[in-house]
């Protein structure tokens, strides 16, 4: 058999698949071979030569649509924002992209599974902290962050999405509320002001809305 010449093509088709049926149909409602009928023309075994499981497939789908629409990318070179304003603008844009959002929230009940929480802690290490601590050097060069802690705080924020995630910790809209005006307090202490009442809002609304957990209540 002829060895595929583009693997990229191929893999750019499975995942664009498999991001249309889990949006439509939900993952847990979404099987290998509704993946592979979507497709077209490839095998199963196709798929499987690029995706273990369905599990590495989402895990790949979430990485693709977090650079495909990178927000720290948008804001990076922008003059007219401090190093502050690009996180807060960062994290606004990437709360309002409701089609990863919504992969997201799919992927959340997987999360529990030690193989994937491992992954997606060593994707957040190596590719999200390094840029919340490039903004937060930022800051403090120009005066909007005054902080000690830059890389212990760029470590600590991608920790904290996972606290959050009322699937992973049990929680209603009040409750998340409350975690995040604590996650603000500490972060303000330690001259990181990154929590105002529009981000907290955000989040608080999403919850309530249904995308970062199934049920909140």
């Amino acid at each position: 058999m002829a060895r595929n010449k583009y693997p990229e093509i191929t893999v750019e088709k499975i995942l664009r698949a498999a991001q249309k049926l889990f949006l439509e149909k939900g993952y847990d409602n979404t099987t290998i071979q509704d993946i592979v009928d979507e497709l077209n023309g490839l095998t199963k075994g196709a798929v499987y030569h690029h995706f273990k499981s369905k599990e590495d497939i989402m895990d790949a789908l979430g990485d693709k649509m977090f650079f495909d629409h990178n927000p720290f990318e948008e804001i990076r070179n922008r003059k007219d924002l401090n190093g502050l304003q690009k996180m807060r603008t960062a994290m606004l844009l990437n709360l309002s992209d409701r089609e990863r959002v919504e992969i997201t929230r799919q992927a959340i009940p997987i999360m529990k599974n030690p193989r994937i929480l491992a992954g997606t802690i060593e994707t957040n290490r190596r590719v999200l902290s390094p840029i919340f601590q490039e903004l937060i050097e930022e800051g403090n060069r120009d005066g909007s962050i005054t902080t000690q802690y830059a890389k212990e705080l760029a470590e600590l924020l991608p920790l904290l999405d996972i606290w959050i995630m009322p699937s992973i910790y049990p929680a209603n809209g009040g409750e998340i509320k409350r975690k995040l005006e604590l996650v603000s307090e500490m972060y303000h202490a330690a001259g990181l002001p990154l929590f105002d009442e529009e981000v907290i809002d955000k989040i608080v609304n999403m919850v309530k809305e249904g995308y970062l957990a199934e049920k909140t209540e």
